[in-house]
Order: C-alpha cells, then sequence, then structure tokens
C-alpha cells in the first residue's frame, strides 16, 4: 500500500510539473506543457514559443476587452465558402478535412470561429492605420519578389482513384503494389484554366511525387501523381496588380499588429514563473 501511495505522490508531482504555470499575463496562465508543446509544433526555440504564446494570450484578452463575437453563422457561412471554392459540399469538406488533417467537425468549427474573432481583432486594430498601395510602391515590390509571382503554365499528372481509401494509400506508398481497383488517368492542365485550389496544391508538391488523399467528386478518393511542369512565366504586372496590393496590404496589415502587440507585451503585466528544462 505505501508503495502505491508513494507512486500516486510522485505521478501527481509530475503531473503537476507538466501542466504547472510557467507564465502569467494579465492574470491568464500559460503552461509549461503550452511552451513545450508550441516548441515542438513550430520547430522553434524556448524564446520564440514564449513570445508566441504571450503574443496569442494578449490577442485573447484583447478580444475579451474589445466584446468581440463571432456567430454559428457566421462560422457556417465561411464554411460554406470554403466549401464551394474547392467544388464540394460542405459534408464533403467535413469528409476532406477529417481525412487531410485528422479535424472533427467540432474541431473544424473551433478553428474557423478562431480564425474569424482574429481577423475581427486584426481589423480593428490595424484598419483605421492602413494605407492602399501607391503604384510606385506596386511596381517596386513586383521588381524585388518576382519570382513569387511565377507560375508554371501547365501541370501534367497522373490521377488515381479508388473507393478504398487503405488500397489507394498502399499504391501511393508503393507504386509496384498490385491494386486493380485503383485507376489511373494521365491529364494535362492548363495554369490559367484549371481551379487555383489544385494549382496551390500541386505548386507544393514536388516532382514525382503524390499529393494527400483527397475525396473524389465521383465519389471515393483520389490523389494526384505530378509527373511534370510546363515553362515557369512572370505574369505581366498589370495582370496580377490586385494580387500585388494584397501582399503589400498584408505585410503593411502584420507591421502594424507586430508593433502594436510589442507595444502591448512591454506595458502588460506578464509574470514569469518558470520555464522548461531544455
Amino acid at each position: 500500500m505505501k508503495i502505491i501511495l508513494l507512486t500516486l505522490f510522485f505521478l501527481s508531482i509530475h503531473a503537476a510539473t507538466i501542466d504547472g504555470i510557467a507564465i502569467m499575463v494579465k492574470d491568464q496562465p500559460i503552461t509549461l506543457y503550452e511552451i513545450t508543446k508550441a516548441m515542438e509544433e513550430n520547430n522553434i526555440p524556448q524564446e520564440q514559443a514564449v513570445e508566441l504564446l504571450e503574443r496569442k494570450k494578449l490577442e485573447e484578452i484583447e478580444i475579451k476587452e474589445r466584446h468581440i463575437s463571432v456567430s454559428k453563422q457566421e462560422v457556417f457561412d465561411d464554411i460554406q465558402k470554403m466549401a464551394e471554392q474547392n467544388n464540394m459540399s460542405v459534408i464533403e469538406l467535413y469528409q476532406a478535412i477529417q481525412s487531410a488533417q485528422g479535424l472533427s467537425e467540432k474541431k473544424l468549427k473551433e478553428k474557423i470561429k478562431e480564425k474569424i474573432l482574429n481577423q475581427k481583432l486584426y481589423n480593428a486594430i490595424a484598419f483605421a492605420n492602413l494605407e492602399q498601395p501607391t503604384d510606385e510602391e506596386i511596381k517596386e515590390y513586383y521588381q524585388l519578389h518576382k519570382e513569387e509571382f511565377q507560375k508554371p503554365s501547365s501541370y501534367n499528372v497522373i490521377i488515381y482513384e479508388c473507393a478504398d481509401k487503405g488500397h489507394l494509400q498502399e499504391k501511393i506508398d508503393n507504386p509496384m503494389f498490385y491494386a486493380p481497383d485503383v485507376s489511373s488517368e494521365e491529364r494535362t492542365f492548363e495554369a490559367a484554366k484549371m481551379n487555383p485550389r489544385l494549382a496551390e496544391l500541386l505548386d507544393t508538391t514536388p516532382l514525382n511525387g503524390f499529393t494527400q488523399v483527397l475525396p473524389s467528386p465521383k465519389g471515393g478518393f483520389m490523389s494526384f501523381y505530378l509527373k511534370e511542369k510546363g515553362e515557369v512565366n512572370a505574369p505581366d504586372m498589370e495582370a496580377i496588380k490586385p494580387q500585388i496590393s494584397n501582399a503589400i496590404m498584408g505585410q503593411k496589415r502584420e507591421t502594424i499588429l507586430k508593433d502594436y502587440f510589442d507595444r502591448q507585451r512591454l506595458n502588460a503585466e506578464i509574470k514569469v514563473i518558470r520555464l522548461p528544462r531544455n
């Protein structure tokens, strides 16, 4: 009995250490576990993880103080818009997110709500200070970041489809795997005419590599094997002027927000109690 009690005592101390409070931000806690998790998930050193979590905590406090809220309808509208952009129904989108990222419908809604809350907060802070970029700024940004706007003219792919997700994943993991129920079709997509979401997906897929498994519009599942990309071209500046303007506005917005929350961190009551051991 003594051994059991001692074991439980040490386990309780260990649990308290894992979940113990590391930092207090305006009476709101950041735990040792949150810092360790942020370091692992973002692959960043402790100092950056602490800064990240302190800013997140300040954002949460700011949202409460400004009485910013998000309705269930706003969350659903955002999800519906996301589904339409991917040519899916809302149910298909839930299934795709669950398959690709392991997020349940409830978790997805929580993440969407957090995103909209932050957008409202950022707009409240930055909107009054944002100025539209001038033509000179747009021209300068385009010249300095031209490679960011370069896109392949086409994508040559093999589309693999299967009703059984497991069989399709086996085919992806081992192309020599014999799976008669996995069909394939070679296609070439012209960048100017294809779905922008698919173009983004293929842009991040290495040559001779597969995309993640996705729900197929025909039912079942699909994956794209990227064989070849067409010639990379820089589009005419006038054709992508709104894109360039959005990129500049995004940079300005981030600068304003960083300055704002840096000042908040300096002025806020932040108490460091202890940090995880490296």
